[in-house]
């Protein structure tokens, strides 16, 4: 088949025990804009078991058709049942280009889809688009967020995952017709993997978060991340975090905010001792206001912030609690 014959834009609908994961409405939303630009469809690829009655709520946001694969192999997620049965729907509707979310799922599957169809994965994109060519263009940041690389895929179908709260998910739309098609697969009865049980771990959900204060490395000791908590405490806030106190082990992963960490859209988002590094507002570069309080005022995170207070977070913040303390009178 030549590269031609390929077209539309294909959506990995992620879903965990029947509940779709928002990036998936994100992607669709990007989906629709790319295919309006080419002229040419959306799909969506729904894997799972008793999961077809959410196909109504992938076109609901942007699908033309909906690729559906039923089975109670597809019961829990065993990667290489997966494998094989998105590939059975990639070679049915020959998408132009495949986006997935950069989920622990997505960031698994992906690498396998790519390497089966020998064609270009690009991972944990910040932007997608259509060149003055007509050809599909994936950014992402290099060299540690200093630069975004633009990059176009020979091989077709080009790949590429996305961060969740990348993009805009479109209105919902119940009106939208679209069409559901049933692909079949029965898939080995042993693929050499076996899921003995799911424990569900605790996490910091900062990618939904609405307020969020971040510290970076202004702080001297991780003890101090307690004047930190006690501000997002009185502002029912999420605690984020820059790079190097992940690295330091002074807070865990989930908190960290930037390319390598978390993309995150607050109302509010309130930057404590972070510098602003390319690798950082790549994360935050869209929060709804930004707070700043840094003692360096030519920082570059001043370029994001509506509000940009110089001094000593060891003598700012403790004032800013004080004061909110005062005004909640507590």
């Amino acid at each position: 088949m030549s590269q031609e014959d390929y077209s539309g834009f294909m959506v990995f609908a992620e879903q965990h025990d029947g509940v779709i994961h928002p990036v998936t409405f994100e992607l669709l939303g990007k989906a629709r804009e790319l295919a309006e630009k080419k002229g040419s469809k959306v799909y969506a690829a729904l894997l799972g078991y008793n999961v077809g009655s959410l196909s109504s709520e992938l076109i609901y946001y942007g699908a033309d058709r909906v690729y559906v694969v039923d089975s109670e192999k597809l019961k829990v997620f065993d990667v290489m049942h997966y494998k094989d049965a998105f590939l059975k729907v990639i070679e049915k509707a020959k998408p132009e280009a495949i986006l997935m979310g950069a989920t622990n799922t997505g960031r698994t599957l992906a690498p396998r889809i790519s390497a089966a169809l020998k064609t270009g994965l690009t991972a944990d994109c910040t932007d997608l688009f259509i060149d003055e060519k007509g050809n599909f263009i994936q950014v992402r940041p290099a060299f540690s967020g200093n630069i975004f690389a633009h990059i176009g895929t020979k091989t077709k179908p080009a790949m590429a995952t996305v961060r969740y709260r990348t993009f805009k998910a479109i209105e919902k739309d119940t009106s939208r017709k679209g069409e559901v098609e049933k692909v079949e697969y029965s898939g080995p009865d042993d693929t050499g993997y076996k899921v003995l049980e799911k424990i569900p771990r605790e996490k910091v959900n900062i990618s939904d978060a609405e307020v969020i204060v971040a510290v970076g490395k202004g702080l001297k000791k991780k003890e101090d991340l307690k004047i930190i908590e006690d501000l997002a405490k009185l502002l029912n806030a999420t605690v984020g975090a820059s790079r190097p106190l992940v690295d330091d082990d002074w807070i865990s992963r989930d908190h960290q905010v930037g390319f390598s960490g978390n993309i995150v859209k607050p109302k509010i988002y309130i930057a404590i001792g972070i510098s602003g590094s390319p690798q950082h507002t790549v994360g935050m570069k869209d929060s709804g206001i930004v707070i700043s309080i840094n003692k360096d005022p030519n920082a570059p995170i001043a370029e994001y912030s509506d509000y940009f207070i110089v001094g000593d977070l060891y003598e700012v913040v403790p004032k800013l609690i004080e004061e909110i303390k005062k005004k909640k009178g507590t």
